[in-house]
């Protein structure tokens, strides 16, 4: 339990590296206890969930407070963190103009820029004197405007005519007009542009600020990069959950229930399970060449494997360039081609490296007797068809799930070792089959 000094205030530094353990109370009572100066930082810093968590657990006069010191997109955030009458009863703590400006916000999909935007953005008209721009931009930092990276120029109608940074302001004569040095070829976002495709923009230009336009190329608000930050962060350990066989949490580790967690667990883990049957399935075909050379089963594991880890590097190698915009469905002949190739390459030197072993280990011990070179030539030819098809499935997977809708990441690595394993088997004792009729077999 944490303690409540009441002639002490608590750091910032020591709230934040409890936080994760403390019980909500414990939480309340360690916010309360941090200084003004630093109060309003650590709570914006939190997430939109914890955020809520504490809103909910104060008095309703702190509540308000706290509530109308988030911008529109936070408070968007939190709203969609909470239940439906939760909700409500956040919402009405604002004035009308915020909580039509959280509307409308909410009106969008979470995941696309609309409702990443944030609607308060600083604005000049092209008319304006560069000093008159200046002075408008102060008294609109001083207003409502919390984040001033650039302003931008619009007409009548809010069209976005240009944009200018602060530098440029500053630098700039003062009887000069904004429509004189603004630059007009701008880069945006439409409303439905989804998450992923705006952090790619500002990755690719490194962008502090994204003006966000509607049909009618009228600016509606703008995506900061603070806020692509977090987007980058939740589809990274979304793409990392998927990618470990299992759907993605909605919530941090000990956040979600048990049975939540199992929820979103068991699944992938039964559709896994049910695969691994066919790989029994697919070894009772061929009981009678194992009970004729048991020898046989002893390469199993090493051949399934090699062919399940080389899908999986695969696999990852396609999720991740799928994700960074990298390459495009159109570009599957090029993947194709070149894992193919990867593929017979990886194949010949982990199948020498087999032969050798079988070989060596053989002139030393002499366990696999007097076909020991047939034996080992079967498992080379056989780990070079398994890492061959292995690479190819696990780079096809992805793109495959990409052009029919589906994330490229529920391809993930245990589900490729699994499809793997199974094709193992068979392409195994298929060449076992041919090769070691009338020797071993």
């Amino acid at each position: 339990m944490m303690e409540s000094p009441q002639s002490a205030a608590l750091s910032m530094e020591e709230l934040h590296e409890a936080w994760p353990v403390l019980s909500v109370d414990e939480r309340l009572e360690g916010f309360r206890l941090l200084p003004a100066s630093v109060a309003d930082d650590f709570f914006l810093a939190l997430s939109a969930r914890e955020q809520a968590e504490l809103i909910l657990h104060l008095q309703p006069a702190e509540r308000r407070t706290w509530v109308r010191l988030l911008p529109p997109d936070d408070l968007a955030d939190l709203v969609q963190a909470v239940e439906p009458e939760q909700a409500e009863s956040i919402l009405s703590q604002l004035d009308d103009a915020s909580r039509r400006e959280v509307n409308v916000l909410l009106a969008y999909a979470e995941d696309d820029a609309g409702g990443l935007m944030n609607p308060r953005f600083a604005r000049v008209r092209p008319d304006m004197s560069i000093d008159e721009a200046i002075s408008y931009l102060r008294k609109q930092a001083r207003e409502r405007v919390e984040t001033v990276y650039y302003a931008y120029v619009l007409d009548a109608e809010q069209h976005l005519l240009g944009v200018l940074s602060l530098r440029q302001l500053f630098q700039t004569a003062s009887d000069k007009r904004v429509a004189d040095v603004m630059q007009r070829d701008v880069i945006t976002v439409s409303e439905d542009t989804d998450q992923e495709a705006v952090s790619r923009l500002f990755t690719e230009h490194g962008f502090m600020a994204l003006p966000v336009l509607d049909v009618q190329q009228r600016m509606k608000g703008i995506v900061t990069v603070d806020d692509i930050v977090d987007v980058v962060q939740e589809e990274a350990t979304e793409d990392i959950q998927k990618a470990g066989g299992m759907e993605a949490l909605e919530a941090p580790y000990f956040e979600t229930g048990f049975f939540g967690m199992l929820k979103k667990r068991i699944g992938w883990l039964l559709v896994l399970f049910l695969g691994q049957m066919l790989t029994a399935t697919a070894m009772s075909s061929f009981e009678d060449e194992i009970a004729t050379a048991v020898v046989l089963s002893l390469f199993v594991p090493l051949i399934i494997s090699s062919g399940g880890n080389s899908g999986s590097q695969a696999s990852t190698l396609i999720i991740r360039s799928l994700a960074l915009g990298e390459m495009r469905l159109r570009d599957w002949w090029r993947v194709a081609r070149r894992e193919l190739l990867s593929g017979l390459v990886l194949g010949v030197v982990l199948g020498v490296v087999g032969l050798a072993r079988i070989l060596i280990w053989n002139s030393i011990s002499g366990v696999y007797g007097e076909h020991a070179l047939v034996l080992g030539i079967t498992v080379a030819l056989s780990v070079l068809g398994v890492v061959t098809f292995g690479t190819l499935a696990g780079s096809m997977l992805p793109l495959v799930l990409r052009k029919f809708g589906f994330d490229p990441a529920s391809a993930s690595a245990p589900f490729v070792a699994t499809l793997v394993d199974v094709s193992g088997v068979l392409i195994y004792f298929t060449v076992a089959s041919l090769l070691l009729r009338g020797t071993l077999l």
